[in-house]
């Protein structure tokens, strides 16, 4: 079941209805019930996965906390290996096979290794690392172990973010469950607001953009640089849109039943620099490897050196993590190679920006967005044959002539709907007391309300399919 649906429409009226109806005991019941049969909208027999590491987890956190010394630590470890061994399996596993193979075949030795045709389980990667979160908070001590194993199962699959995040901390979310939700009419409002939001960027520009990016990328040796490029900007804008928009779909669906789930972008095209970029760009994932990956290799703590290491430790693990595929591991390297590079020059470009005085602002923000843009090619690009192909054709300006799409206009929608996103976003950025949504004027808001769910109606695609971290 996808948010960009019908199906989902009537499952979110019918479970939120239902939800404010019953007792507060029953209520985690019926979210548990309910997003049993989300995930199971997908492939059924996967929620048998979802049921293995439940279990693990569950009695590892209460194992962690009733023992002391070494044994702490072994029931963590165990229950980490369960949840990366199950995400090795089907995420790693024909990757890591292909390569071996390959490797012993410079050697003419045959892989004994078979080659599995498994269908890579949707977000496993988002609820493996909130479980994961959860036993190590709870051998850090910052988690009581939940002892209801249904509230427990709740917070790994709870559905409006089980699929694609926010990946949310324990101590976030699980006492929420326990808490009674009543009916606020302020919450449900602000709740419906951000869902429209959200749906206004998949399915009005994310899928819009995807018919153009994916007839050039599909196709790369046929289009000129310029057309290229135009692409490798608009993916660039497709991904944000489709990712930030389930993530406001997720935020406002949980919204509007009380439950309050962290805020995972902060328009990251606004940022000034890469660092700024990636402070506002899937927050739930870059704050996971900060507090469990980087911290513990020691931050910022033994010098510049350890410090780069670290970074492209993570960065590298966080390329994998978003694809089995060594263009995701080179957009990793090259992120963290231009965040490296970045911090080296911070002084000169301290006097740069200096110099240019109110124009540096411009430069901050556009010189990394487009650098960002470009190395999203590894991102998109089917091979990295086809990644260096299109970096090479936009460099040496190849051929002329730019592919608008067909039909026509529907390039023109969607300059019109980046446009929009835009306004959006530098009036909630630069000038937060311009509003539309959240006006004090009735009339204003509901005008803003009546403009949104036009457009969407009008120029909005409404069969884009799944959203494009599904598949990770």
């Amino acid at each position: 079941m996808v948010f960009n649906s019908l199906l989902f429409v009537w499952f979110f009226i019918i479970v939120t209805s239902l939800y404010f109806i019953l007792k507060h005991k029953y209520r985690w019941p019926l979210l548990l019930m309910s997003s049993c049969y989300f995930y199971m909208a997908f492939v059924p027999i996967y929620i048998l996965i979802l049921g293995f590491t439940v279990v693990i987890d569950y009695f590892a956190g209460i194992y962690i906390d009733k023992h002391q010394g070494k044994k702490r630590k072994w029931f963590l470890i165990a229950s980490l290996i369960a949840n990366i061994g199950v995400l090795a399996m089907f995420k790693y596993y024909n990757f890591l096979n292909d390569n071996l193979t390959a490797l012993l075949g410079d050697f003419n030795l045959h892989n004994p290794f078979p080659f599995l045709a498994i269908l890579l389980p949707i977000g496993l990667s988002f609820h493996t690392f909130q479980a994961m979160s959860y036993t190590i908070e709870v051998y850090r001590g910052n988690q009581k172990p939940e002892r209801n194993f249904g509230i427990y199962a709740l917070y790994v699959m709870f559905y409006p973010q089980l699929v694609a995040g926010p990946i949310e901390r324990p101590q976030n979310v699980i006492h929420q469950f326990h808490e009674k939700h009543t009916f606020k009419y302020e919450q449900v409002s602000m709740g419906l607001k951000i869902m429209l939001w959200g749906f206004f960027k998949k399915i009005v520009i994310a899928d819009r953009l995807a018919i153009y990016v994916n007839a050039v990328y599909n196709n790369p040796t046929h289009h000129s640089a310029i057309t290229l490029f135009i692409a490798t900007v608009l993916f660039t804008i497709q991904l944000y849109c489709d990712f930030s928009g389930y993530s406001d779909i997720a935020i406002g669906a949980a919204r509007v039943m009380g439950f309050k789930l962290m805020t995972n972008f902060r328009r990251p095209f606004l940022g000034r620099g890469f660092a700024d970029i990636w402070s506002r760009w899937h927050l739930s994932l870059t704050t996971w490897f900060r507090d469990y990956l980087y911290f513990p290799l020691g931050g910022n703590r033994g010098g510049m050196l350890f410090r780069i290491r670290n970074l492209y430790i993570v960065y590298m693990i966080s390329g994998l993590w978003h694809g089995a595929s060594w263009n995701f591991v080179i957009w990793g390297f090259l992120h963290c190679c231009f965040l490296v590079l970045q911090e080296i020059l911070r002084k000169p470009l301290k006097w740069v920006v200096k110099a240019l005085g109110p124009v540096a602002i411009f430069f901050q923000i556009v010189v990394p967005f487009l650098i960002a843009c470009i190395v999203n090619i590894f991102f998109r690009a089917r091979t990295i044959g086809d990644s260096w192909y299109i970096i090479k054709s936009i460099f040496t300006l190849k051929g002329r002539g730019i592919y608008l799409g067909e039909p026509k206009a529907a390039f023109f929608y969607s300059v019109f709907a980046i446009l929009v996103l835009y306004a959006v976003e530098v009036c909630q950025e630069f000038y937060p007391k311009i509003k539309l949504f959240n006006h004090h004027n009735v009339a204003v808001r509901y005008t803003g309300y009546a403009l949104a769910i036009t457009i969407l109606l009008m120029i909005g695609v409404f069969n884009g399919g799944q959203f494009v971290y599904f598949q990770f």
